[in-house]
């Protein structure tokens, strides 16, 4: 990103932590998000990025650093989990209308479901939409208010190259007019094409960021794929020699 994106941050995490129980999940921290600005949270599963996603969302409190996000009037972030899940009976524009008498400025409910495709489908109950388009339907909600942060979790995972690609499309024109999108996903193809900051996670830990080229150039490898592999092995060699092994969080 650059030096304006970084300071201005949208979203900024500062050293922070988080455990449940006696299980280390975050160590220590620390991310800023950029206005017009798409960071890529990538690594294995159980390495923290749903954690990290949550806190940068409002949904989960850390047990230590700072969060501060940019005040907005309106709605300041939107978030998508995993499995997004809404109201049965509900049409697809009456769910979109529902959230948008939540935030405190008027919602173009039409152009929201427009902006991802789903303009086409908005008289069709919830329950009748495929996985896909329930995936959309949770992006939409994301996106209501136009809040300066939007966050993440896996949008694309489980979905077929074509949605993917245009979930991807939809991302990239999510992070225009002063807004930061921080996504956690396992879709190498779509980070390489929208990615301005990628993170790598492990074990709790950023141990690599960069742009896609960059990360590329330190590694000397032409593949995500074989990016991630590398940073992964290399962080694991790295723990091994340090005697603390590779553990799961």
């Amino acid at each position: 990103m650059t030096n304006e994106r970084n300071d201005h941050p949208v979203l900024e995490l500062i050293d922070v932590s988080k455990s449940f129980g006696t299980v280390d999940i975050l160590d220590g921290v620390t991310l800023r998000a950029g206005p017009d600005s798409i960071i890529c949270l990538l690594g294995p599963n159980g390495s923290g990025k749903t954690t990290l996603l949550s806190i940068a969302g409002g949904l989960l409190e850390a047990d230590s650093g700072t969060v501060q996000r940019r005040g907005e009037d309106g709605r300041s972030v939107g978030y998508l989990p995993q499995r997004p899940a809404f109201r049965p009976r509900f049409t697809v524009r009456e769910t979109i209308e529902f959230y948008g008498r939540l935030v405190p400025c008027a919602v173009d409910v039409e152009g929201v479901l427009r902006r991802v495709g789903l303009d086409g489908v908005a008289d069709r109950r919830v329950e009748h939409l495929s996985g896909g388009m329930t995936r959309l339907l949770g992006l939409a909600q994301a996106t209501i208010g136009s809040p300066p942060l939007v966050v993440l979790d896996e949008p694309a995972s489980g979905l077929d190259p074509q949605l993917r690609r245009h979930i991807a499309r939809v991302i990239a024109d999510l992070a225009t007019g002063g807004t930061a999108v921080v996504v956690a996903t396992h879709d190498l193809v779509a980070t390489d094409r929208i990615a301005d900051e990628i993170r790598i996670l492990d074990s709790g830990s950023f141990v690599a960021r960069g742009s896609p080229d960059a990360l590329r150039a330190e590694t000397g490898k032409d593949t995500l794929d074989d990016v991630l592999d590398t940073v992964i092995e290399r962080e694991s060699e790295i723990g091994v020699r340090r005697g603390i092994g590779g553990a799961d969080r």
